[in-house]
């Protein structure tokens, strides 16, 4: 095949999905125009801010070799990269939602979204992480990679939401088109210092708006909410690049407590996160879009499980997978590949279907095992 025709096949599938976490491709607003005096002087006075952009601890680069990228994903593309037909999901109905908030009272349950999407029930308040309902994790919505399954709930079905929880600004973490709709459903928003100047740039209020700096802590009546560390980057454009901070999430309440990643390299700061506020009952660890050309911003499965046991959490439920293609593994890559170490390493590991109810109770007591869904599409 001509390179030509190459270059034009490997761009045609989501722009090599470079617009998701390699560059981006929309206009971003910038630092200078931020107006709260406050944010910029926490952006200022960041450990993380180099006085241009914030930066990863031991300045950890993580700028691709974009050349080397190209190649890869025409040369080196593993297949099947999306299943054979659309995943099936568990409908949520906001009946059920409703029932469920109702009945459960104290401790955790949650349904998987998608990639990060998580819905999650702590203490009888609704909390969603990284929500992206979007049809494509793009710029654009005709293009970059598609979901491989419908959201199990749309926007509107969902009941109030607590808080939402962001990690950082990519598109497949910050779907503004979602961001729009819930902005009207949601008492609060918590995101790493500077990304919250997105949100309000797209209408929501800046008074329902927390940004933390990493080790910053706000409790909410008695869910205590500290943005940690994580070894990434940011940018929605090629002029904001690391203009807003990257985090990973410690969330603990009165009966439950989970650790959300976000995207994240492995580094020794889980340790210090397992040490300083662990344990954790569930870590929604990242587990997907890996490859070795930046393997200091994304884990490998095995990477993932470490992580899982350095912040000490009890059940581990492996995100950011099984929804967009985002590297050169196959789909069904991370779900085996964590499988496997999670039974080297007896991690108790969870890995529900997109929309299946999970509870912790119900884990704690049978006991029980996930099955492996995805097996049973692979082979169709």
């Amino acid at each position: 095949m001509p390179v030509k025709k190459y270059l034009f096949t490997a761009l045609a599938v989501g722009f090599i999905p470079l617009g998701v976490f390699m560059f981006d491709l929309s206009f971003a607003s910038k630092h200078s125009d931020i107006e709260n005096q406050k944010t910029q002087l926490s952006i200022a006075e960041s450990k993380q801010f180099n006085g241009k952009m914030f930066e990863n601890i031991g300045q950890v680069e993580s700028k691709p070799d974009y050349w080397a990228m190209i190649k890869m994903y025409m040369f080196d593309k593993q297949k099947p990269a999306v299943p054979p037909e659309p995943i099936e999901v568990e409908a949520i109905t906001k009946t059920q939602l409703l029932e469920l908030q109702k009945n459960q009272g104290q401790g955790l349950s949650f349904f998987r979204l998608g990639h990060s999407t998580l819905l999650i029930l702590l203490d009888g308040e609704f909390w969603l992480t990284d929500p992206v309902f979007s049809e494509r994790a793009s710029p654009f919505q005709f293009v970059g990679p598609k979901r491989f399954h419908q959201p199990p709930i749309s926007i509107d079905e969902l009941p109030d939401i607590k808080g939402v929880i962001l990690s950082h600004n990519h598109y497949d973490h910050l779907d503004k088109a979602a961001i729009e709709q819930l902005k009207h459903k949601v008492e609060h928003f918590y995101t790493p210092l500077g990304v919250g100047e997105e949100l309000i740039n797209w209408g929501v209020a800046r008074q329902k708006i927390t940004q933390l700096d990493w080790w910053q802590s706000i409790t909410v009546n008695q869910t205590t909410l500290t943005a940690t560390p994580s070894q990434h980057f940011s940018g929605r454009a090629f002029s904001d690049r690391n203009q807003s901070l990257w985090s990973s999430w410690a969330v603990k309440a009165e009966h439950g407590s989970f650790f959300f990643s976000g995207d994240t390299g492995y580094f020794d700061q889980f340790a210090k996160i397992g040490e300083k506020l662990g344990p954790f009952d569930f870590s929604f660890m990242e587990t997907g879009a890996y490859n070795q050309l930046w393997s200091e911003i994304h884990m490998h499965p095995q990477q993932s499980a470490q992580a899982h046991l350095d912040v000490r959490a009890k059940y581990m439920v492996p995100i950011h997978n099984g929804t967009f293609d985002l590297s050169t593994h196959t789909w069904t890559d991370p779900f085996e590949r964590i499988s496997e170490w999670a039974g080297k390493l007896n991690i108790a590991l969870i890995t529900p279907k997109m929309g299946q109810l999970v509870q912790q109770q119900v884990l704690d007591t049978s006991g029980e095992k996930s099955e492996r869904w995805w097996q049973v599409i692979a082979v169709k």
